[in-house]
């Protein structure tokens, strides 16, 4: 029988949905692809600040349904900062601990953002450490650990209920194409581009769902040859994407086309999305815009209109110390100069 507390609870998560508006979807016009409209669906503008605000509202309702979380559990997760950030929220919501188990490395504003909320931060030395550690912390208190690249894929109704792929294609309806030829996503659980490809299926859509992947991660080497022992030695350098194991979030076979990005061009792009919009964003929206501009141009040489869209997934206010520090990504990304060429170049280039 359902407690009245996690009655209660469910409510309040609801409660919470009802109370914030859909993200928008941003045009960016480049005269360089004409005919092709390119947008950004962003996810900076969720009260937790990014993407992962939609997946941790699912995986507290999956927990509760469930019945792994109830009156005073505490929650634990593995996460590199934003996941962590928006359960932090949310287990505040229902006056609940929360420990985020996260690199020593991640970034200090996030870090922030967790305590803000009345988190706790577990460090460990690599990323490749945060999922044994969290397992360690939740026997010990007697916890949930949320899993969210278990639980990621399975947490949210990817046929419609309002899920991102639904919103997008709301949103691009009455915009000169409406089903997008293509539909950009970087991995850190895998559970989002899983949502977006199964709703493409489930609803008949051409659209392509394109999945762009950082150094050292193994998700574009799991999908091309679906060996599932494959590990990385290091983690991710773009926070919040790339993975060093393949997780159980991640769904190789609903992904139409994989991408390998260069952490410069990740941080070149971010660098130069800011002069277009006026506002910093994460590195993991470097990446995926990377990938767009190479599928316009690929639009482009074929003579095709058509749209693209992607995801803002985080706000670069996040990351001053690091992507937008000079001497830090002179130290651990190298020079951009040839990706900022490289982008000069292809906008430059009228079709």
């Amino acid at each position: 029988m359902t407690s009245t507390w996690v009655t209660n609870a469910i409510s309040e998560i609801n409660a919470d949905y009802q109370r914030s508006a859909d993200t928008h979807l941003i045009r960016l016009a480049l005269p360089g692809f004409p005919g092709i409209q390119l947008y950004l669906k962003d996810e900076s503008t969720h009260p937790t600040g990014s993407l992962k605000h939609r997946l941790a509202r699912s995986l507290f309702l999956y927990g509760l349904c469930n019945g792994w979380i109830k009156e005073g559990t505490t929650i634990i997760e593995a996460s590199s900062g934003s996941t962590a950030v928006s359960e932090a929220y949310f287990a505040r919501l229902l006056g609940l601990p929360f420990i985020a188990v996260m690199p020593a490395s991640t970034a200090k504003r996030k870090i922030e953002q967790i305590e803000f909320y009345g988190g706790r931060c577990h460090f460990v030395d690599s990323a490749c450490e945060i999922y044994a550690a969290s397992e360690m912390l939740a026997r010990e208190l007697n916890g949930h650990y949320m899993d969210q690249f278990t639980y990621a894929e399975r947490a949210t109704d990817w046929r419609g209920n309002n899920n991102i792929a639904d919103s997008i294609f709301r949103q691009v309806s009455h915009e000169p194409h409406p089903v997008p030829d293509y539909i950009v996503m970087s991995a850190g659980t895998g559970g989002t581009s899983a949502t977006i490809g199964r709703y493409l299926r489930f609803q008949g859509h051409d659209t392509k769902l394109v999945v762009v992947d950082p150094q050292n991660s193994v998700f574009l080497d799991y999908w091309q040859h679906r060996d599932c022992s494959l590990k990385s030695e290091v983690g991710s350098k773009i926070e919040g994407i790339g993975r060093p194991r393949c997780e159980p979030s991640f769904i190789p076979d609903v992904i139409d086309e994989m991408m390998r990005v260069p952490d410069a061009a990740s941080v070149a792009t971010m660098q130069w999305l800011e002069s277009q919009l006026g506002r910093k964003v994460g590195a993991s929206t470097g990446t995926n815009m990377w990938g767009v501009l190479q599928l316009a141009v690929r639009m482009r040489e074929e003579g095709r209109s058509g749209s693209i869209v992607t995801l803002l997934c985080d706000s670069g206010e996040r990351y001053l110390e690091s992507y937008y520090n000079p001497a830090w990504v002179n130290e651990h990304i190298g020079d951009l100069s040839p990706f900022k060429a490289e982008i000069a170049r292809i906008i430059s280039i009228q079709g």
